[in-house]
């Protein structure tokens, strides 16, 4: 059992206390309560008290964390979990900042992105070095957010002409049939949450207007057919959904100077049940091609609540048990 030690942190010059200690010292609070210790502000100092091994952890998560502030991260709860999550798993709190040129600049550089897991470098770094990459893995891990940031900043750095986002537009236990409106009307829902990662990037006038000249598309997978798209960096998101056919219409659409990014999650398939996911047939398709990267994410990557994590953790366990068969009916 460690012995009982006290610290005392100095900060680095120009750190923002407010930004890195949170809203009434929340973030102090996240590190206290996940490491057992006792953390306390007094100025440009921080206190930790508690066992030793405990305190030493602490010093190395306000590290990590006035690391990323220095890289020009405004702080959120999020980082300070995920700083706290890479010490626990035994890796350095700072791998989410020590990103290099794995850090993404959106809206002319006044925002910068970085990845908050080894898995989202490496995806990051997939995206930046070769022309279709596949993310693979539950809800709320950053796939399709980071690939939106990664188009937005290559549409900002003019290396390609235009953004196509694509979602197919599937029935997930609502009938298209009874949603009010037009055609445009009833799939406008399944892309929202595209317009959601776009408007997050950039300002929304900005993004509207973008959208009006055609700089920017969002359409859905069914609109893709018959085209090719040069000089575009082009997401598939929700790709489980698309079926075999799907898939391969959209994968031979990739024209000259552009980049593919397809997304999904194989755990949550709303296809029929007679219908092949086209994401799941791909893995074994295009396995041994070179130049095309598949990227796997897991519930350790979860950048959303961290109850989003144990449910997906609590599903898994479920799925893996063992089928009950249903008694017998007595006759």
């Amino acid at each position: 059992m460690s012995k009982p030690a006290f610290l005392k942190v100095k900060l680095k010059e120009g750190i923002d206390t407010a930004s890195l200690f949170g809203s009434r010292d929340s973030h102090l609070k996240m590190i206290e309560d996940a490491l057992g210790i006792r953390v306390s502000a007094r100025g440009e100092e921080v206190l930790l008290e508690g066992p030793a091994d405990a305190v030493r952890g602490g010093e190395r998560v306000l590290g990590g964390l006035e690391t990323l502030m220095k890289q020009g991260v405004a702080l959120r709860a999020d980082d300070v979990q995920y700083a706290i999550r890479n010490l626990q798993g035994g890796d350095d709190p700072a791998t989410v900042s020590d990103s290099g040129r794995t850090s993404v600049e959106v809206g002319n550089g006044k925002r910068v992105i970085l990845p908050k897991s080894p898995t989202q470098k490496r995806y990051l770094e997939a995206i930046r070095n070769h022309d279709l990459v596949l993310g693979i893995g539950p809800a709320g891990t950053g796939k399709t957010y980071l690939a939106m940031a990664m188009a937005v900043a290559s549409l900002t750095r003019r290396e390609v002409n235009r953004i196509i986002l694509a979602r197919p537009a599937v029935e997930a236990g609502e009938k298209l049939g009874f949603l009010p409106g037009d055609m445009i009307a009833k799939v406008n829902p399944y892309l929202r949450p595209l317009y959601d990662a776009l408007f997050d990037m950039m300002d929304v006038e900005r993004a509207n207007r973008l959208l009006e000249r055609g700089d920017i598309e969002i359409a859905p997978l069914a609109f893709m057919r018959g085209r090719t798209l040069n000089d575009a960096f082009v997401i598939l998101d929700e790709a489980q959904n698309a079926t075999s056919e799907q898939m391969k219409m959209f994968l031979t659409r990739l024209g000259f100077n552009s980049k593919a990014v397809v997304t999904g999650d194989i755990t949550q398939v709303d296809l029929p049940s007679e219908r092949v996911s086209g994401l799941i047939e791909v893995r074994d398709i295009l396995a041994e091609i070179p130049g095309i990267v598949f990227v796997y994410f897991s519930e350790k990557d979860v950048v959303r609540h961290r109850l989003v994590q144990e449910i997906i953790k609590a599903y898994q366990r479920h799925n893996e048990k063992p089928r009950q068969s249903p008694p017998r009916r007595q006759s």
